[in-house]
C-alpha cells in the first residue's frame, strides 16, 4: 500500500530523541463570555473494540458525533463540547472580532487546552484544500532530535497520532490530539474558533499541541508548503521527507 511504504520512508528518516517537559500550568482568568470550564475528562480515551477500518490511510470515523464514535478502531473520544456550551454567543456578538480573538486564546491558556482562531476565508480555503489531501506527515522538534506526528483532516476536526504509534497498533492508535473548527461566527465575525484538546497529556504538552495545529495548518494555507501536501497525498512516489523538514528549518539528521 502507497501509504505505509512512503510511512516506512519516513520513519527511517526520523530520529525520536524525547527529552523531558515540563506541564504548562499557569492560570488565566475567564472572562464572563465563557459559560462554562472544560471537563478534564476529556482526555481519557475509551477501550471498546471496533472493527478494523479499511483503506491505505489511517481513519477515525464518525467523529465527535455520539459517544462510541471512534477516531480508530478501539479508541471511544467523549463528544465535542459544542461552542454554545463554552461561549455565550449572545455576548459574543457584542463584541469585536479582536476582543474575540483575544478572549479565546486568554481563555485556553495553562487549561490543558489551546485556544486559536482563523479568518474565515482561510477556514474555508483549508476546508477545500483538505478535501482533496486528507493526510500530512509533521516533525515534532524534541531535544536533539524530532518525532513525526501523523495528522487528518475530517472538517470540521483535525486530528494527530504518532507515526511511531500508528506503524506498531494500525488502525488500533489513539490521537495524540484533536482539533475542532467552530464557524458558528464566521459570518457575523469573520472568525472561526479552533479549539485543540490534548488527549494524553504524557505525549504533548500545551506548547507542543499549538505548535503542531499551527505548523499543520500552514501546509493547507500556504501555496509552496501545499505543494508538498498535494504530493505526499496524490503522488506520493515523488515526497521526500527532508522536503518537510527544510521547509520547516529543521536539520536533516
Amino acid at each position: 500500500m502507497k501509504l505505509r511504504r512512503i510511512l516506512g520512508s519516513v520513519s527511517i528518516l526520523v530520529t525520536e530523541k524525547i527529552s523531558s517537559s515540563s506541564s504548562h500550568s499557569s492560570r488565566c482568568p475567564s472572562r464572563k463570555i465563557f459559560t462554562a470550564r472544560s471537563s478534564s475528562s476529556q482526555r481519557n480515551a475509551g477501550s471498546n473494540h471496533s472493527e478494523a477500518l479499511p483503506g491505505n490511510h489511517i481513519k477515525w470515523a464518525s467523529l465527535g458525533s455520539v459517544r462510541n464514535s471512534r477516531f480508530a478502531s478501539g479508541f471511544s473520544p467523549l463528544k465535542p463540547k459544542p461552542l454554545d456550551s463554552i461561549m455565550d454567543l449572545d455576548r459574543a456578538k457584542t463584541k469585536s472580532s479582536e476582543e474575540l480573538t483575544s478572549i479565546w486564546d486568554d481563555y485556553h491558556l495553562g487549561r490543558g487546552h489551546i485556544g486559536i482562531t482563523m479568518k474565515a476565508q482561510l477556514y474555508r480555503l483549508l476546508e477545500q484544500r483538505a478535501a482533496e489531501c486528507r493526510y500530512f506527515v509533521v516533525p515534532l522538534w524534541r531535544g536533539n532530535g524530532y518525532i513525526t506526528m501523523f495528522a487528518q483532516v475530517e472538517a470540521p476536526h483535525m486530528i494527530f497520532t504518532g507515526l511511531e504509534d500508528y506503524k506498531a497498533r494500525g488502525t488500533q492508535a489513539a490521537p495524540y490530539l484533536t482539533s475542532t473548527f467552530y464557524t458558528e461566527l464566521s459570518e457575523t465575525k469573520d472568525l472561526v474558533f479552533i479549539r485543540g484538546d490534548v488527549v494524553f497529556t504524557s505525549k504533548l504538552t500545551d506548547e507542543e499541541a499549538k505548535w503542531l495545529m499551527e505548523t499543520a495548518q500552514s501546509f493547507y494555507l500556504n501555496d509552496t508548503r501545499y505543494k508538498l501536501l498535494e504530493r505526499f497525498n496524490k503522488h506520493t512516489h515523488e515526497f521526500e521527507f527532508k522536503d518537510v523538514l527544510q521547509a520547516l528549518d529543521m536539520p536533516i539528521l
